[in-house]
C-alpha cells in the first residue's frame, strides 16, 4: 500500500514540506526516527487524492491528530483521556509549537495506529470523534 507524506526531518528537526510517495514501511521507519528524537510532525494522505489529509504532531508519548478535508475545514480528534482536559500539551505543527488542551490529546501509539488505519482504509471518519476548529 502506498502513502504520500511530508514530515519533520530527523536530522534537522525542521519540517520538510516536500511530499514523498512510498510504501508504509518507509513512513514507519521515518516515524520511528522521529520518535527516537522525542517529537515530530507529519502529514499523510493517499496518493490519488489531495484530501482527506491527516496531520500528526507529537511530543514524547502524547500526540494530536488533525483532519483536513476538501472543504478547507479542519477537525481535531477527541482525546483518549491520557491528559486532563484542562492540561495543555505543546506539539509541533510544521515548525512551530502549538498548544492543545487535553481534550484533544492521544497516546502517541494510539495516534500512530489511527494513521496506519487511515492509510489502509482511506477513511478518516471511523477513527473516532472529530471536532471542527
Amino acid at each position: 500500500m502506498s502513502v504520500t507524506w511530508a514530515a519533520t526531518a530527523p536530522e534537522s528537526g525542521r519540517f520538510c514540506a516536500v511530499e514523498r510517495c512510498s510504501d508504509m514501511s518507509e513512513l514507519t521507519e521515518h516515524f520511528g526516527a522521529l520518535r527516537s528524537r522525542g517529537r515530530g510532525y507529519l502529514e499523510v494522505r493517499l496518493p490519488d487524492a489531495e484530501f482527506p489529509l491527516l496531520a500528526l504532531g507529537f511530543q514524547g508519548g502524547r500526540a494530536v491528530l488533525h483532519l483536513f478535508d476538501a472543504d478547507d475545514t479542519v477537525f481535531l480528534l477527541a482525546g483518549d483521556g491520557t491528559r486532563a482536559a484542562d492540561a495543555l500539551l505543546h506539539v509541533p505543527v510544521m515548525d512551530d509549537l502549538a498548544a492543545f488542551s487535553g481534550d484533544f490529546v492521544l497516546a502517541v501509539d494510539r495516534a500512530w495506529d489511527l494513521v496506519r488505519r487511515f492509510v489502509a482504509t482511506g477513511a478518516p471518519g471511523p477513527l473516532g470523534e472529530w471536532h471542527g476548529v
